[in-house]
């Protein structure tokens, strides 16, 4: 079910023909790498000859305009400077299309559940706008280990759709031995194999090569913060970890796919 393309570096990508590569205007917030050095970041200024970046740790880097060095959403293009009107459509944090001059659709019957608050945090970080636009609610449950109930207390139906994302769905968990009582037609639950959706976030991010693992009977929480060296309580590290998500890119392909997959299920026609 991902839809991941292959390798942009691969080929030789680095001196295409004249004509291929597609220009990009340079619009504050858009979020590129320099395929040369792989720094990313926010473009935060643009003048007539160069464009500055800023990293989610606020280190900033200068690089000129008019070269085909440039990676946007895996693919290579040369920046541009912005003309007076936006040279083409924004991008959401989730990577699709934004629709300008939103107004919110009147919310649909059918829902997404994620496990806890985080959860529905962080899928409304990357995906508010997307779920603004369909009229589709998220909502946290403590825990799944009621799920067959709040599924029948739901009362999915045709229309009525219900979507399930629950953390640590793998083959033999206690968290899959509880989706498989859920048979209904109209639910569709999904899942990813991290412990915390904290662990859905690319440790590169926030500056750490992985995420530890974590021995049985500890807390995951406090025994990831205490691997990695933070000296914090939960709270105060997952406004962290939020806050150093900015797109998708930021977050594991396991989740990404998973997501989607949510969206699509509760927004089909019935």
């Amino acid at each position: 079910m991902d839809r991941y393309g292959s390798d942009v570096l691969g080929g030789d990508w680095r001196r295409p023909r004249r004509g291929q590569i597609p220009e990009v205007a340079a619009e504050r917030d858009l979020v590129v790498e320099d395929a040369g050095s792989g720094f990313c970041g926010a473009i935060v200024a643009c003048d007539k000859e160069a464009v500055t970046l800023e990293d989610r740790f606020g280190k900033r880097r200068v690089f000129p305009l008019g070269k085909a060095a440039f990676l946007l959403e895996g693919q290579v293009v040369t920046l541009v400077r912005p003309s007076a009107a936006p040279a083409g459509p924004r991008r959401t944090a989730s990577g699709s299309i934004a629709v300008e001059g939103l107004r919110a659709r009147v919310a649909r019957e059918s829902r997404i559940y994620v496990e806890g608050l985080h959860d529905a945090e962080l899928v409304e970080k990357i995906w508010g706008h997307d779920l603004r636009v369909e009229g589709v609610v998220v909502e946290y449950l403590s825990g799944v280990d009621d799920l067959p109930a709040i599924v029948a207390e739901f009362e999915p139906g045709p229309g009525r759709r219900l979507g399930v994302l629950v953390d640590h769905l793998v083959p033999g968990s206690k968290e899959s031995r509880i989706a498989a009582e859920v048979t209904s037609p109209h639910v569709l639950i999904v899942g990813h194999p991290f412990v915390d959706i904290w662990a859905a976030v690319k440790p590169s991010v926030l500056g750490f090569p992985a995420w530890p693992d974590v021995p049985r009977g500890v807390p995951w929480k406090e025994g990831a913060l205490a691997a990695v060296g933070w000296d914090m309580e939960p709270g105060e590290a997952w406004r962290r970890i939020l806050g150093s998500v900015r797109t998708y890119t930021d977050l594991e392909p396991q989740l990404l796919g998973r997501v989607e997959e949510l969206i699509d299920f509760v927004t089909a026609p019935a």
